[in-house]
């Protein structure tokens, strides 16, 4: 039995504590905060509930070998958990709007024919085909394995060429071109269509990616959602990091919060446990750290965790990630029959957008567009309102992090609330009318959205290894390997609790 020490209590984190407890490990998390999930939040007040950090679960599946490994239980026996249907609707900048089935091929085909016109849904459908294509050459690597040591392989994009029709054929773009196509000109190339670019990038730009920039490999996105499906556990997101956090304290792992990590202490060349900000120290086998790898850093005693020859912090995404503003909405009056779950409704110029985010093009990183990109979360929840007479709405949308925005600045926060609820409008007509009160949810100084790891990009969209050069020392959760995302965080905790279980050797479960 080994003594394991894990720094935070994200989901990441609690998913790996869990599998280590369950293989007979003595396990203690430290959390510097009040509670545990990271980034997975939940705003309370009056009655009213509201998810501030992710809304919406996919690839469940992960969640579900997770409860069942760690005690046979099915993660529906701990909470309730329905597929969202429609799994999205859309507001396109013309006024087009869609709903989109869930986890439906042929619905999803079928609706877009209808909404923007016969072709449209095949074109949609041809390039998920070859989505899919992507998603089956970098499954394992990219979310079921540790990251490979040979890392470089993944920086070919495995997005398949398409051949045009003229010129015999040629290939326009793909594997064979020394230069791959990056996201937004495969977009341009094989949908054509405004408004489906609009909605393949608005994935893209949920996960922190600018298009313009992401590889061709980041089509896996709403590849991944429109197979496995949208999933809504009720009393929110937030109900899920709760009954890991049960399960976890069912297992005997140890919870401390408001308990800073303030060293990782070294001895003998390998890691020999955490110094915390009080001053005590915690001896140690393995130190497992779910936080930002550029922040563990500067926790070791000396060494860089990720040398030269590594995936390291500043090479892949992290530091040009954006930041989720959230804007949580009390309305008087029921919510309407049939109100779709989840709307996205798109920016009215996507330069303009772009650029206020990501920078680049007429302007660099700043206040909210005019017409940004929101999503509005409508959850059929009874947990989420005081009573059948109320709705409870979430708005958010990707925009620059702190730094080239003073979010602490409340005339900033509120001018650019303003705009997502304008925005919002469209999905939520009567929105104004029936506003009891908002509360706005700014970016904290240190947040960032982080996607997964993607390939291709010459491996800039990768993360840092979970094992580091430092003996004893793993990284886990959204910074690390895999990358963000409710379903690559949990893997992360798989894959740590494999590497500590079976050895650094190890390389995945077959």
């Amino acid at each position: 039995m080994a003594r394991i020490a894990v720094i935070g209590a994200g989901m990441g984190a609690m998913a790996a504590a869990a599998r280590l407890a369950v293989a007979g490990h003595e396990v203690a998390v430290y959390e510097r905060g009040r509670t545990h999930g990271g980034v997975v939040r939940r705003l309370e007040r009056a009655g009213f509930g509201f998810d501030t950090g992710p809304g919406l679960l996919h690839l469940p599946a992960v969640y579900r070998d997770l409860f069942l490994k760690t005690g046979r239980e099915s993660l529906e026996s701990r909470i309730e958990l329905t597929q969202v249907d429609p799994a999205s609707r859309h507001v396109f900048a013309d006024g087009t709007d869609v709903s989109l089935p869930n986890a439906s091929r042929a619905g999803v085909l079928e609706a877009l024919d209808a909404a923007l016109g016969a072709g449209a849904g095949e074109r949609w459908s041809a390039l998920i085909q070859r989505a899919r294509e992507a998603w089956d050459a970098t499954r394992r690597p990219l979310l079921e394995e540790p990251l490979w040591r040979d890392w470089q392989v993944l920086g070919r994009d495995p997005y398949p060429a398409v051949r045009g029709r003229g010129l015999a054929g040629r290939r326009l773009f793909g594997r064979g071109r020394s230069t791959a196509p990056g996201l937004a000109e495969v977009a341009r190339r094989e949908l054509a269509d405004a408004r489906l670019i609009a909605l393949l990038e608005s994935h893209a730009l949920a996960y922190g990616f600018d298009p313009r920039t992401a590889p061709a490999s980041a089509a896996v996105l709403p590849y991944m959602e429109q197979t496995f499906g949208s999933w809504y556990p009720k009393g929110g997101v937030r109900a899920l990091a709760d009954a890991l956090y049960e399960r976890c304290v069912e297992r005997k792992v140890r919870f401390a919060f408001e308990a800073e990590v303030a060293r990782i202490v070294g001895k003998d060349g390998r890691t020999a446990g955490v110094e915390l900000r009080d001053g005590r120290v915690v001896d140690a086998d393995f130190v497992v750290a779910g936080v930002a790898p550029a922040a563990v850093r500067a926790l070791v005693d000396g060494g860089d965790p990720w040398p030269e020859g590594e995936v390291r912090p500043e090479s892949g995404p992290h530091d040009r990630a954006p930041a989720r503003l959230t804007v949580c909405l009390a309305l008087r009056g029921a919510r309407p029959a049939g109100a779709a779950h989840r709307t996205v409704v798109h920016a009215a110029d996507r330069e303009a957008e772009l650029a206020s985010v990501f920078g680049g093009g007429s302007g660099t990183p700043g206040a909210v567009c005019p017409r940004p990109t929101v999503t509005a979360l409508r959850p059929d929840d009874p947990t989420s309102r005081p009573d059948e007479e109320h709705e409870a709405v979430t708005l958010s949308a990707t925009v620059a992090p702190a730094g080239p925005v003073d979010w602490s600045d409340d005339a900033v926060a509120q001018a650019a609330a303003d705009r997502l609820v304008e925005a919002a409008e469209a999905a939520v007509p009567d929105l104004r009318e029936r506003l009891l009160w908002r509360e706005i949810v700014p970016p904290a100084a240190d947040e960032r959205v982080t996607g997964p790891s993607l390939a291709g990009a010459d491996a800039r969209f990768l993360h840092p290894s979970n094992r580091t050069h430092i003996p004893g020392l793993y990284t886990v959760g959204g910074w690390s390997h895999p990358g963000g995302g409710l379903a690559h965080a949990g893997m992360s905790g798989a894959i740590v609790a494999g590497l500590i279980v079976n050895g650094d050797d190890w390389r995945g479960s077959q």
